[in-house]
């Protein structure tokens, strides 16, 4: 505490900041935004922008910016993402905007923010071009955690010479992500032919009896290989949870 007023008083960061590491939040408009939550857990906390509107998520992004030195944005349409560029344009940490129109991501770093670097792997998986905004959201969590991310795209079933041709590449990782809508068969495939932690993803791809990921779910949950599942679409939850397996390898091998 004594560290923050004396931080404060020297103008190093503003109320806002000293604000959030006091009570560990820091208060707007739209929310309460959790300014601790990486400190706490390890992982940066996110803003979802599904259910809000572009100005809330805008301004959750300008108060994550002032007070974490980054904004992490989910599942944010364009009107959301060029709200957020706009009100962090004229912050005077100079922030970097990064906007993935696939994954519905918006990554903003203030100038001279630097991302964890974690002495990690993450391979993240997608079984079909489907498949891959859910894997690209995995990957981007990943990634801020400060895991390396290496990704393997359109490795689907339907033909298994595409899986087995990279299953050097993956054992490489020391946690792996797979993504697989329908049936969601390549999950336990892959956690059959690696010696690392497996996270399913399942996607909302598919029709019919099962659809919207639900067999891709079961599936995963009924696997005869070893593996953890999330839940459908949870592609910022899999990247948290292999990015907190990361920082565990990190810490292992800095030991």
């Amino acid at each position: 505490m004594r560290e923050t007023l004396a931080a404060l008083e020297a103008g190093e960061i503003g109320v806002e900041e000293a604000e959030s590491r006091l009570a560990g939040y820091a208060t707007t408009d739209a929310g309460r935004f959790d300014a601790a939550r990486e400190r706490r857990r390890g992982i940066p906390e996110a803003i979802l922008a599904e259910g809000k509107t572009p100005a809330e998520v805008a301004a959750l992004a300008a108060t994550a910016l002032d007070t974490t030195g980054r904004a992490l944005v989910t599942r944010a349409d364009e009107a959301t993402a060029t709200a957020v560029a706009s009100a962090v344009g004229d912050a005077e940490t100079d922030p970097t905007v990064d906007r993935d129109e696939r994954t519905g991501t918006v990554v903003v770093h203030a100038a001279g923010f630097e991302t964890p670097s974690l002495d990690a792997a993450v391979a993240v998986v997608a079984a079909g071009t489907a498949d891959a905004p859910v894997a690209g959201e995995a990957a981007v969590v990943a990634s801020e955690v400060g895991a390396a991310v290496d990704r393997v795209d359109d490795v689907g079933v339907a033909n298994l010479d595409r899986i087995l041709d990279q299953v050097d590449r993956i054992r490489e990782a020391d946690v792996v992500v797979v993504a697989a809508g329908r049936e969601g068969a390549l999950p336990t495939v892959v956690a059959g032919l690696v010696d690392a932690p497996v996270i399913a993803l399942p996607v909302s791809t598919g029709y019919g009896v099962g659809g919207e990921g639900v067999a891709a779910l079961e599936g995963a949950l009924q696997s005869c290989s070893v593996l953890t599942t999330v839940n459908v679409d949870a592609g910022f939850v899999a990247g948290a949870q292999a990015g907190l397996i990361a920082r565990a390898v990190d810490a292992a091998r800095t030991e």
